[in-house]
C-alpha cells in the first residue's frame, strides 16, 4: 500500500499547461499525480460568457492582479497583465479565444538557436492538440482534445452594436 502522501509527480498550477501535462500523465494508470492550485474553481458566469471577458480579468477572484514594470517606452507607465487565477488558469478569462502565434515568430526563434522551434517543428503538435471544424487538413487536426469552433462574429458584433446603441 502507498502513502497517500506519496506522488510520482506533482504539477504546480493548474493552468492550460498544467491540466494537459496532469491528463496526459495520468493516462499511465500506475502514476499518483498531485495537481496544486493556489485559486478556486472557475464556476461563474462571467467566465463563462465569453463576451464578459473584462469581468474576469479584474476582479481579484479570478485574476492574480499582475502589471508590466515601468515601461520607457509608454512614459513609464505599467500596463495590466492579466494572469487567470484558478482552474484554467488564464485561459479561463481571455474569452475563450484560441490563437497561435505567428509562423514568422517560431522561425525567428528558431534563427535565433531555439533548435526544434521553427513553425514547421510546433505544427504537429498544434495540430496534435485541436479538434477543428475543419476536420483534418494541412494546418489544423481533428482528433485532439481541444475542440476549436469558428467565432461567432455576426452575433457578437450584433451584440456590441445594440449595446452601444443603447
Amino acid at each position: 500500500m502507498r502513502d497517500e502522501g506519496t506522488y510520482d509527480y506533482i504539477i504546480v498550477g493548474a493552468g492550460s499547461a498544467g491540466c494537459v501535462l496532469a491528463s496526459r500523465l495520468g493516462e499511465d494508470p500506475h502514476v499518483r499525480i498531485l495537481v496544486l492550485e493556489a485559486g478556486g474553481d472557475d464556476n461563474a458566469w462571467i467566465v463563462s460568457m465569453p463576451s464578459a471577458l473584462s469581468m474576469p480579468m479584474n476582479t481579484a477572484r479570478f485574476n492574480w492582479g499582475m502589471k508590466t514594470e515601468a515601461e520607457p517606452r509608454l512614459d513609464g507607465r505599467e500596463v495590466n497583465l492579466p494572469r487567470g487565477k484558478g482552474l484554467g488558469g488564464s485561459s479561463s478569462i481571455n474569452g475563450m479565444f484560441f490563437m497561435r502565434g505567428h509562423s514568422a515568430d517560431f522561425d525567428g526563434w528558431q534563427a535565433l538557436g531555439c533548435e526544434g522551434w521553427s513553425y514547421a517543428h510546433v505544427l504537429p503538435y498544434f495540430k496534435k492538440l485541436e479538434s477543428s471544424w475543419r476536420g483534418a487538413v494541412p494546418y489544423h487536426g481533428s482528433e485532439g482534445p481541444m475542440p476549436v469552433t469558428p467565432n461567432a462574429t455576426t452575433r457578437l458584433l450584433h451584440a456590441v452594436i445594440a449595446c452601444h446603441t443603447q
